[in-house]
């Protein structure tokens, strides 16, 4: 057991247990007698992970005297998508058998669709670990998509993980990747969550912020072994993903502590579908891993900046009016994505008196957000190797983005979330344009990377 994990699980409402290290799978059934006694248990996999760690869960389970019913195992092709559908599948198909507690052996998919659909019947659950391939293992809430927007759902996190070191470095290597994809976004989620603390926004937790910004440059420190599969270099990773987990599970409020503006590059690309008909599917790690090369790009630029000479009565001159935004939003997003992006917009929209009220704030914290800010980030190069190292997504041209939808990524993706961050003050400033064009301009980061049919 790592002793930061265990440090923060006694802060935790939800997660009882965490069992992280080499040959643990075994002690599945322990664990599962000891939290729910009695109770029968129901294994939900897919056909990939049940064939990695199906049997020994179900061995385990018999050895520890837990008594199973038939497992739910969806297909391995195509993979299972982490849609509202796949929620009421497992829900409807557990809800007669009474008392009965899931199991899941999985990532991401499987634990959010377990963890809702568990939820929902007021039943709580335990999972298996396979992959170290992203950061919600241990988190409040199942990131799902509903009708087209994909949106965090409130439910109990699990009551215990099992994470099998040796397992989850044998996962394929994509999965790794996605997963420090993923956990390295927390680098300029922090710097967001800084200035909506100094902006009076959203004041930042200092316990909260400790548990994911504490074991972060340790868990992305060697992205080599995390490619050779070096034992050392996944308990960081894992780690710091659990821990991330928790941390968000303690906050509560959000998953703000884990998640930013690079998180909402990846959330406008996979509401769009973007790499959805490939098998397997791109995944969110990857998607979020560019965002984070991204965000840091645009965060070298406006730290060069000095906004205590911005022109306050010129930027609340050039402030569209309510109507005038909405009528951007909608200019920008169709279908499924239209709505739920208003409204989200909308939320954090302020009039001319509440934007002149922060704007003279921006005015006067600059000089202690630049301080702070410059202490959290890393250089975009640098993160940009990190994620070329462990096998991640690094240009938008692996993605299938053309230079123009991606660039336009840079502004839509500020309207789909109400929460605030750099991208927003750059918005409210009115200065968005002038720190995202020289981005692209010849000997901008992205000028200088250029796509392969220029």
């Amino acid at each position: 057991m790592s002793e930061l994990i265990d440090k923060a699980l006694a802060d935790c409402d939800d997660t009882d247990v965490v069992i992280m290290g080499h040959d643990v799978l075994d002690e599945t059934g322990r664990v599962f007698k000891e939290l729910f006694g009695g109770a029968k248990a129901i294994i939900i996999a897919d056909e990939n992970t049940w064939a990695v760690a199906g049997e020994q869960t179900k061995t385990s389970f018999e050895t520890h005297g837990v008594e199973t019913v038939e497992p739910m195992i969806f297909p391995g092709r195509p993979t299972v998508y982490a849609c509202y559908e796949n929620i009421e599948k497992i829900r409807d198909h557990i809800r007669d058998l009474d008392g009965v507690i899931a199991c899941s052996i999985g990532s991401g998919t499987l634990n959010d669709l377990t963890k809702r659909a568990s939820d929902e019947l007021g039943r709580r659950y335990m999972n298996v670990c396979t992959a170290a391939s992203m950061d919600g293992y241990a988190a409040f809430g199942a990131s799902i998509t509903e009708n087209g927007f994909k949106h965090t759902m409130s439910c109990r996190a699990p009551q215990a993980l099992i994470a099998d070191l040796p397992m989850m470095a044998g996962a394929p290597q994509r999965c790794t990747a996605t997963g420090l994809g993923d956990l390295i976004e927390k680098i300029p989620a922090g710097a967001d969550w800084i200035v909506a603390d100094e902006l009076g926004v959203e004041p930042i937790d200092q316990e909260v912020w400790d548990l994911v910004q504490g074991p972060l440059a340790s868990a992305i420190s060697d992205p080599e072994g995390l490619a050779n599969g070096k034992p050392e270099a996944f308990n960081g990773l894992v780690e710091g993903l659990v821990m991330s987990g928790l941390a968000m599970q303690k906050y509560r409020i959000s998953s703000r502590p884990a998640s930013g503006a690079g998180h909402q590059f990846s959330h406008v690309w996979e509401m769009e579908h973007l790499g959805m008909d490939q098998e397997p599917p791109l995944t969110h790690g990857f998607k979020v891993g560019l965002g984070t090369i991204s965000v840091l790009a645009l965060w070298e630029k406006v730290l060069e900046h000095d906004f205590t000479t911005l022109d306050v009565d010129t930027a609340v001159a050039k402030w569209p009016t309510a109507e005038e935004m909405e009528a951007k939003v909608r200019a920008n997003f169709t279908g499924d994505m239209l709505e739920p992006a208003v409204k989200q917009t909308m939320d954090k929209y302020l009039d001319a008196d509440a934007l002149r009220e922060r704007l003279e704030v921006v005015r006067s914290k600059w000089p202690t957000i630049q301080e702070r800010c410059r202490a959290q980030v890393m250089p975009a190069a640098r993160v940009e190797k990190i994620i070329q190292a462990v096998g991640g997504i690094y240009h938008p041209a692996q993605i299938g983005l053309t230079r123009e939808r991606f660039h336009d990524t840079y502004y839509r993706c500020q309207m789909i979330r109400s929460r605030y961050t750099l991208l927003d003050l750059l918005v409210e400033t009115g200065t968005i344009s002038d720190f995202v064009e020289p981005l692209f301009e010849s000997d901008g980061f992205w000028g200088q990377r250029p796509w392969p049919q220029d």
